[in-house]
Order: C-alpha cells, then structure tokens, then sequence
C-alpha cells in the first residue's frame, strides 16, 4: 500500500464545484506532478466541512491546514510553499485557524468549537467515492454487530432508549417508527428514505449524501434487518446530480464487498437498495406522497391513518425516515444509547444539522447538540450579522416554520421549544434576518413558495392558500385594507385544520408567526401605507436631496417614466411621486448620492 507524507484533501461538494474546485482539484494534481510529488502527497477528493461561504475549500493533512476561498492561480503558491518547502501559506488560511505554535485542529476553530459531528463526522474528512475509506473509519461495523450480535427487537430497543427523533420534520421517535414497522405482519416489508429535501436554503442531507454516502446505505441495511426488511428505496431529488453519483457508486462497492445483497456477511440476511429520482416537487417530501412517487403515481398525499408503517409502499408495511435520521443510526449502535442521550435536552436528544444561510457572515453547514442557542449559533459559529447590523429574527422550518424573533435569541434551540415559539424544527434550514428585512415579506415569500408548490388535491391548501397569498401581495404593494389581518388569521387557522396533509397544514406558520412577533409591521403596511424596514418598493418614496443635488440630470435622463423634472444647472431636481414607479433606477445613477427612499 502506497504511503504517503501528506493527504491534500479538496471539497468537491456541490457548493465548492460551483466556484471550480474541480478546476483547483485538477490543477493541484498537474502541479504536484510538475514539481515530482505525485508519490508523497495524495490529492483526495472530499466532501463538505460546511464552510459554504469560504469556498472552495482545501485541507491538508497533517497539518490540518484550511485554506479557503481559493483560486486556480493560488494552487502552485500551496504546492511551492506548503507542500515543497514546509511553509504554510498563511495569507489563505481560513479565518481563525492559525494558532501561535502551528495550525488550530478543527475542533479549536471558533467555527467548528462549539459544534460536534455526528451525522456529518465523515464529511470532510474522508473520500466517498472511498469504500475503504469508509471502512478505516468504523464503516460497516455497526452492521455487522447488529447482524451477528443482536436480535431484531434488539436493535428497535437501542433506538427506543436513545431518544433519537426524526431529523425530516416533526420530530416524531424513530425507535417507535421502526417498533411499529416490525410489528406489522406482512411477507414483504420495505425500508425508504426521504433524500428529497425541497425547502429553499436547505442541503443538509444533500451534503451527507455528497460527502459520506455508505453511512446511508449501511444504516438503511440496519433498519432492514430491524423491521423484516429485504428492499429499500432512497427518494433523491434528480437536481442532486453529485450526491446521485456517489450514492450510485457506494450501493455499487457496498454489493461487491457483499454488504448488500443476498447472504449478507454470510449471515441469512437479504436486503437491496435502488435509487428513485423524483422531479422536484416539493409535496414529494411528505410521506404519503412521496411513497405513491416511488409507485410510478403522481406525487399527492393520501389520508392517514393507515399510516405507511402499517400501509405504505404497493400496500405493504413500509419504514420511511430521511438522511440525516439514517446517519445517526450506526454510531448510536457503536457507542450505545447511554452515549447519545448524553448530548442534547431532556426531551430533544443528539444533534442537528442546520443549513445556515441569509444575513450571516458565516453561512454554511453547522451540527450542534440539541439545546444550543440562537445567540451561539449567529455569533459564536455564524460570526455574527454582516455589516454590523441588528439581528431581527430567525426563519426555521423552511416554507413550513416559522419565525423567531430577537426577544427569543437566547432560547435553546430543540423540537419542543421551537414549536411553543410558533416554529419548528423541519429538516433544518435556519435562515438568519437582520434590521433591514421586512417580516411582512418574508411571510409572503414563503407563502408564495408553498403555493407553487401545492398539489391541488384539497381545497384548504390549494384554495385557501392563494387567498392568503392575494392578501399578502396587496399588503406589501400597499393596496392592504383594513380587515386584510383579521382575514388572513382566519384563513390560516382553517387552513391548518383542514389540509389534507403537512404542507397545506404547516403553510401558514410563517404568516401566523409574523403576525404573532410583528403584527406592527403589518399594521403599518395596512394604516399608514408604510414599511418600516424599508424593503417594499411600493410603499418607499424616492426623493432628492434638495442641498447634495448638483442638477446634473443624469437621474432625469436615466427614469423609464420621466418621473423626474428640473432643467440642468438650474437648481435640485425633483421627482413627481405620482408617476414614479418605485423601480430604483434613479438611485443607482445618482453619482452623487443625492437621492434616498424612506
């Protein structure tokens, strides 16, 4: 086996591919073959650390070197200095990471401190194209001792007495789910995954697919075994091109190492995986209608109960959890249930993974344990609110969550007291607002998104929804009437009561959380025609500032509705509020900054 001094470790995650790691992957490659280091330094490719924002990045090891927001033309420097000569390029390393004797290990990097890896522990760190890789750490063992050590009932017991809750939505205890699929008589039971995750901002279980596949395909095994499972399906959106790839790749190596399969380990136990593509439809990540997708039916959720665990997939008793509740699955098996009910809350146990994003310095992926403010999220991991501004409020749950004010920032972050908030957990985007966001229109973004995305199968959702919508535009458009929030309260709560299924029931969350925090910004879009964060371009007023205007009239010149009168060198221009159509233009051409809105 080929040993070597160094490992060069490049995100080729979706993220980093995006700003051409794949160019900087391959350009490392060609100067360490130029400088005769192709046999003492390992280009490898990894997945996603969750610096999102400072990418690409690239890691070597032994150091543990970042170095981040990197150029093609910044390669031959790294290999020069860092690996030929044994001088840390300190001008690229990311953010806090150089210590006084060397380099910080990631546990001392003031991102990754207050964080602990468990769903994501192999992301970053090791090749997933790599079953060995895999293997080295830990892979696979959890299988085997379940199949060779522990009775199925066994199994379902160790989940029960972790506490682990399902990281895809409600939080629902994933020992009872599987308790409840084994229970099920049946000859043929099925085993899935919901890989689909649609909510805007979110790529939580993207990044463990992209970065460390055969966690999934050995927990989905695990899970087969527990409930009496021979076939499992993974539900990926096709928009996840990467992490199709690699997952490909991993049930590959995994059969070939007779992982998957017939006889598996040689114990008697059978169990298969295939990969269903699904086209992007956001309803797709409810249960029910995901499972009537994988049936070749177009995606619509059926009532319940029978729940799937009892009638899911063609009938059949069927265990449906997402990745990141599967990616918990092996360690917890490794390291016992008295080791994972350590971390966390009383009745929020473990970690979760968030997809930080929005008004934060730091946006990426994050894992903290269960119980970790707000506060230490934003400012001890995000580092802080860009441009020194205010924190205001925080979006969780995506488009079915809600929104948690500044009063609330120190408020530990688990399934329970999110929802007395008026949140929810969700899959885990976490979407961070400062002072200038208008709360109003953050409701009626989110809104508009369920809306798109709603089946059409039952009236409150695909009704009732637009409605709220209407409401919502007229509101922030500055045609609100007195009534609209009394309107869109009622809408909302008969609208919750009514759905058919999670996305029509949870889709007024964000409105009823704004209006829970912010009823004052509504009210004075409605009464006084105004936005008090100055985000809604109908209701601004662009005006000139009588004493900076230097009567250049490149303002007049540039206005598409000749909103803007006055004659050059002859005095301030000025702008007739009744043609102008609050578009902006005049702002961006004044060289002077003469012209404001408010």
């Amino acid at each position: 086996m080929q040993i070597y001094r160094a490992h060069a470790l490049v995100c080729r995650g979706t993220g980093c591919s995006s700003h051409k790691a794949e160019e900087i992957f391959n350009e490392l490659e060609r100067q360490l073959q130029d400088k005769k280091l192709t046999n003492e330094v390992k280009v490898v490719t990894a997945g996603c650390l969750g610096l999102c924002k400072s990418g690409p990045n690239l890691v070597i090891y032994p150091e543990g070197a970042i170095y981040s927001g990197l150029q093609v033309e910044d390669v031959e420097e790294i290999v020069t200095e860092h690996l030929l000569k044994g001088r840390i390029v300190k001008r690229l390393l990311f953010g806090d990471t150089e210590a006084d004797a060397g380099i910080k290990s990631l546990d001392d990097v003031g991102f990754f401190k207050r964080q602990k890896r468990i769903a994501l522990r192999n992301c970053g760190v090791i090749n997933p194209e790599s079953i060995d890789e895999y293997l080295a750490f830990d892979g696979y063992k959890a299988l085997t001792k379940v199949l060779t050590e522990m009775e199925p009932a066994e199994v379902i017991d160790v989940l029960k007495k972790s506490q682990l809750r399902g990281r895809g939505g409600a939080g629902f205890p994933t020992g009872t789910k599987w308790e409840f699929a084994a229970k099920a008589e049946s000859k043929q039971k099925y085993v899935c995954c919901n890989a689909d995750e649609g909510d805007p901002g979110a790529f939580m279980d993207r990044s463990i697919l992209e970065g460390d596949p055969h966690s999934l395909v050995e927990a989905m095994a695990i899970a087969g075994y527990a409930v009496g499972a021979d076939k499992g399906f993974i539900y990926i959106r096709a928009e996840y091109p990467i992490a199709v790839k690699r997952l490909r790749l991993a049930i590959e190596q995994a059969k070939e190492y007779g992982l998957l399969g017939e006889n598996i380990l040689n114990t008697g136990f059978n169990f298969d995986l295939e990969i269903r593509l699904g086209a992007g439809a956001f309803v797709c990540g409810e249960e029910t209608a995901l499972l009537t997708s994988i049936e070749g039916k177009r995606g619509e959720p059926r009532p319940r109960p029978p729940f799937p665990a009892v009638k899911g997939l063609w009938g059949q008793p069927t265990l449906l959890n997402n990745v990141e509740t599967y990616a918990n699955v092996p360690p917890i098996i490794l390291n016992g249930p008295d080791w994972f009910t350590q971390i966390g809350t009383e009745r929020s146990k473990g970690t979760k993974v968030f997809a930080v994003g929005g008004n934060i310095n730091n946006t990426g992926l994050v894992e903290i344990p269960m119980g970790t403010t707000l506060r230490e999220v934003i400012y001890e991991i995000g580092g802080g609110i860009p441009n020194g501004k205010e924190f205001k409020a925080a979006q969780t749950g995506g488009p079915s969550g809600g929104c948690i004010p500044a009063s609330h920032i120190d408020t530990p972050i688990d399934y329970d007291t999110l929802v007395e908030l008026g949140a929810m957990m969700g899959s885990g985007g976490l979407i961070i607002m400062d002072e200038d966001t208008c709360m109003v229109d953050i409701a009626r973004f989110f809104l508009e998104f369920t809306v798109d995305e709603s089946c059409g199968k039952c009236p409150p959702c695909r009704i009732g929804t637009k409605r709220m919508l209407e409401i919502l535009s007229r509101i922030t458009e500055g045609r609100g009437e007195e009534g609209d929030i009394e309107k869109l309260e009622t809408l909302a709560k008969n609208i919750k009561a009514a759905a058919l299924c999670g996305l029509g029931q949870t889709a007024p969350n964000p409105v009823l959380s704004t209006l829970r925090y912010f009823r004052d910004e509504y009210e004075a879009h409605v009464r006084d025609k105004k936005c008090p964060a100055g985000a809604c371009k109908s209701l601004l007023d662009y005006v000139i500032d009588a004493e900076i205007c230097k009567s250049c009239g490149i303002c007049a010149k540039n206005c598409p509705v000749d909103a803007i009168e006055g004659e050059k060198k002859k005095g301030p221009f000025v702008i007739i509020q009744e043609k102008c159509i609050k578009c902006g233009t005049c702002v961006e051409k004044c060289p002077f900054d003469a012209i404001s809105a408010s």
